[in-house]
């Protein structure tokens, strides 16, 4: 048993896959957990409240390793530095904050072989953010590359890679009495951001994961 911080909810590995890091939601912190000695590492100050999903590692020109998370409460997707032994002057630091359209983000996620970091906001109050995505350029983290509604209706949702890193899954929910609206996924081409196909008619799609990067904690 490890005592953290209350109320640990969503979470995954550092790029290393040693350190587990877990939104403590009601504390706004993320916890470290260092799985090799089987003890706290560290508790890292957020925004209200921290919803990382498994969140999203890369490597950032400047601090090294980092995993980041978007928040419920503040339009802001954080990164913060994982390798204490290369980068310990900014290990379970917040050393990037990228401002979002708003708050209500679920999910943030990225792959190995990807130039961007996707965000949501599903939880949003302003219907049309709800169904807009972000894309983060890892080269510059310092603003949102480009944001767009993934459909004109419902809310977006859950992003997932498939196992090249070059196609990237979006949900749509929608309403379950509105015909034609009811949800779907919509895939776009990673490296042009460009729409390459919708699958339709389904209700509220919401974790759809590709194996390979699941058994793998690829994100």
């Amino acid at each position: 048993m490890i005592e953290a911080e209350r109320f640990l909810h969503d979470g995954g590995w550092d790029s290393s896959k040693r350190y587990f890091l877990v939104a403590a939601n009601q504390a706004n912190r993320i916890a470290v957990v260092d799985a090799l000695e089987g003890e706290l590492e560290a508790l890292v100050e957020t925004p209200k409240p921290p919803h990382p999903g498994r969140g999203a590692n890369w490597e950032d020109p400047e601090f090294g390793p980092v995993w980041s998370t978007s928040h419920l409460g503040e339009g802001a997707l954080i990164a913060i530095g994982t390798d204490p032994e290369g980068h310990g002057e900014h290990a379970w630091k917040v050393v990037r904050e990228i401002p979002l359209l708003g708050g209500g983000g679920l999910f943030v996620k990225t792959h190995p072989e990807s130039k961007w970091i996707w965000a949501d906001h599903v939880l949003n109050s302003d219907e049309v953010i709800q169904r807009t995505i972000c894309v983060i350029a890892k080269e510059n983290q310092t603003e949102t590359y480009k944001c767009w509604e993934a459909a004109d209706y419902g809310r977006a949702v859950h992003f997932e890679y498939n196992k090249d890193g070059d196609e990237v899954w979006v949900s749509i929910w929608g309403t379950a009495d509105q015909p034609g609206k009811t949800g779907e996924i919509v895939i776009y081409d990673d490296a042009s951001l460009e729409e390459i196909a919708r699958i339709p008619n389904l209700v509220t799609p919401t974790g759809k994961f590709n194996v390979y990067n699941t058994v793998h904690d690829i994100y």
